[in-house]
């Protein structure tokens, strides 16, 4: 009995810090921000209850915050696809086999560990700058410069462009779910003529499904959390024209600029529906297209 008191108190004291941090540092501060979205709260004064008023606004008073709606599902739509095909690219390529695969490897995750900084969102400024190295290139191919920072739709692809850059972490993945592919499929199909694209769409597309379901999941939420390049590179405006104003900077304005807290506590518990309804959405859609071995599909 002593025995397994003592074992009991091991675990509690192994267990113990996370569960005070789990408490502290977000259950304990989602049930403050659910009740501050109810609230008229401005961070200097008590909040006073308002009921659903933050919510109505958002959908009938409030054209920014529709518009930031727009440009996030913009971003997401445009840039979550466009990274992961470029990832899978990247690591089909160094699956090929190399001498210098680890060196490969690390260079390319790199812009995934310094790509959220404040640095690299300066450095992008400057690269699309009028005058910046991107519209040399153009200008030496014969074309026109864009001016990446009076176009809306151009601000937004420059955000796009750098979120697609940044595909080093999901290149990982993707190239370990490569490995685990057993090579004797391919073989097979090649003694049976099989083309290099029907080799891809029915072997490996079918056998790295878990993995492209995971990173489709992970990189949607990671895209509706980006804050740092719109903050810098608009230099926390959104704009031109609230063209890069993506959903988690205008939070951040009603927050942090506006002191518009229960507002923006609003808006936190509607982002946080649209990740859980689409990541639903993803997960209901996986059983069409996903191929699991264990279930013999």
């Amino acid at each position: 009995m002593n025995s397994r008191i003592q074992d009991n108190m091991w675990g509690y004291f192994f267990i113990g810090p996370f569960i005070i941090g789990f408490l502290s540092f977000t259950i304990i501060p989602m049930i403050a921000s659910l009740y501050f979205s109810f609230t008229s709260y401005d961070l200097f004064n008590a909040p006073q209850w308002i009921g659903f008023d933050n919510y109505t606004k958002m959908f009938t008073d409030d054209p920014r915050y529709l518009q930031s709606l727009k440009v996030t599902f913009i971003y997401v739509l445009g840039g979550v696809p466009l990274r992961l095909a470029f990832a899978l690219l990247v690591a089909m390529l160094l699956n090929a086999g190399s001498r210098a695969v680890g060196l490969y490897r690390t260079m390319y995750y790199l812009p995934s560990l310094i790509g959220g900084s404040v640095a690299v969102a300066i450095m992008w400024r400057n690269i699309f700058g009028d005058d910046g190295i991107v519209n040399l290139a153009l200008q030496a191919l014969g074309l026109d410069g864009i001016r990446w920072f009076g176009d809306p739709t151009a601000a937004l692809w420059m955000l796009i462009f750098l979120s697609i850059w940044q595909f080093g972490s999901s290149m990982l993945i993707f190239l370990a779910g490569l490995k685990s592919i057993p090579q004797s499929y391919y073989e097979a199909a090649s003694v049976d003529g099989a083309s290099f694209f029907q080799k891809f769409y029915k072997i490996t597309i079918p056998m790295l499904s878990p993995v492209l379901l995971f990173n489709i999941i992970m990189q949607t939420i990671a895209a509706f959390m980006t804050f740092v390049p719109a903050f810098i590179i608009s230099k926390g405006t959104g704009g031109p024209l609230d063209g890069t104003l993506l959903y988690s900077l205008y939070l951040f304005k009603q927050g942090f600029e506006y002191f518009n807290m229960g507002y923006a506590s609003a808006m936190a518990w509607i982002m946080l529906i649209i990740v859980a309804i689409l990541t639903g959405l993803i997960f209901w859609s996986s059983k069409y297209w996903v191929h699991y071995e264990s279930e013999g599909r």
